[in-house]
């Protein structure tokens, strides 16, 4: 029987590594919400209710006069894929904001947001939209009574919003830092059932 070297075992495996490499940008996902689970992947900035309820993570009410309310991630992040499962009533305001440089307070101005509000008055930002930067796709996409998925996806000043299967916004002008990831609660209910993000 022939002996086998470690040099020639190195060389087999360096040649299936290279057969079958990683593509570019496919960390692992880390879930910071899985169903019910996660309250403890951030913060609750402004004191919504946000809960573990069913199979989901929720918000309905809010208990002062700010016009929005967030769940923060305890981590930053630059650049990085987040998916979410999401529903929303149909009167919703919510959206998930990315890059947030300041959290306190945390705002489209402070980061960037994918919207997530199907009655907007103004409908140019409303869902799909990154607000202030790529305006919604018209007719704007409804989300309200069901359950959706959304893609950002950030890599240097680029930025993209995936809308189940759909590519809603792109832009080449996103601000290249790093920072937490916020779910937004503005009004309506608001159900987040899954969050997973991977660092690019």
């Amino acid at each position: 029987m022939q002996k086998i070297t470690k040099a020639a075992i190195a060389l087999a495996a360096a040649a299936a590594l290279a057969g079958c490499a990683m593509p570019r940008g496919s960390g692992d996902w880390e879930t910071l919400i899985d169903g019910g689970r996660g309250m403890d992947n951030f913060d609750n900035m402004g004191g919504a209710n946000w809960r573990a309820e069913a199979d989901a993570i929720v918000a309905d009410r809010r208990p002062g006069t700010e016009p929005t309310y967030y769940l923060a991630t305890k981590k930053t992040y630059h650049d990085f894929e987040v998916r979410a499962e999401f529903w929303v009533s149909e009167d919703a305001n919510s959206g998930l904001y990315v890059r947030c440089t300041d959290a306190r307070p945390m705002t489209d101005r402070t980061c960037h947001e994918a919207n997530i509000f199907d009655k907007r008055p103004d409908p140019a930002y409303a869902t799909g939209a990154i607000v202030w930067l790529v305006k919604a796709p018209m007719p704007v996409p409804r989300t309200g009574g069901q359950w959706n998925t959304m893609d950002v996806i950030a890599r240097g000043g680029h930025m993209e919003v995936v809308l189940n299967g759909v590519k809603t916004a792109v832009t080449d002008e996103a601000r290249d830092v790093d920072g937490v990831i916020g779910l937004q609660y503005a009004g309506g209910t608001v159900k987040f059932r899954k969050l997973q993000i991977r660092r690019l």
